[in-house]
């Protein structure tokens, strides 16, 4: 898979959630002031790492410091805001989404796995 990419501006958003009508997108949004959203983060790396070749595009949102952004995401998906937050969307809408402890290795792959070749 190729690296996860940090979107920093709401046109990257925009841009990135039209994508995803065509290509699966994993949204991560991180907290970089808290110790769950670390550990979760690690998780998620070392499962991109291994991810192989994937159709799959991942992004970063630093929930922080590019609060627009977080807050875009929230409001467009109508999803409530967490952090640590997984989200995945196909073809524009939710396929499923994690948050916290449940951000795990073994929850990635299990969810995500059929988008990559390990």
């Amino acid at each position: 898979m190729e690296q996860i990419r940090n979107l920093m501006t709401l046109d990257q958003w925009e841009e990135a959630y039209a994508a995803s009508h065509n290509k699966p997108l994993l949204i991560f949004k991180h907290s970089t002031r808290c110790s769950t959203s670390a550990g979760a983060f690690e998780e998620l790396s070392n499962w991109v790492e291994d991810a192989g070749q994937s159709p799959l595009d991942c992004v970063l949102v630093l929930v922080v410091e590019n609060r627009p952004v977080s807050d875009a995401i929230t409001e467009q998906l109508a999803l409530k805001h967490e952090s640590p937050q997984a989200i995945l969307l196909e073809k524009g809408k939710v396929a499923w989404h994690a948050s916290h402890w449940r951000i795990t290795y073994s929850t990635l792959d299990e969810h995500l796995g059929n988008h990559c070749e390990k």
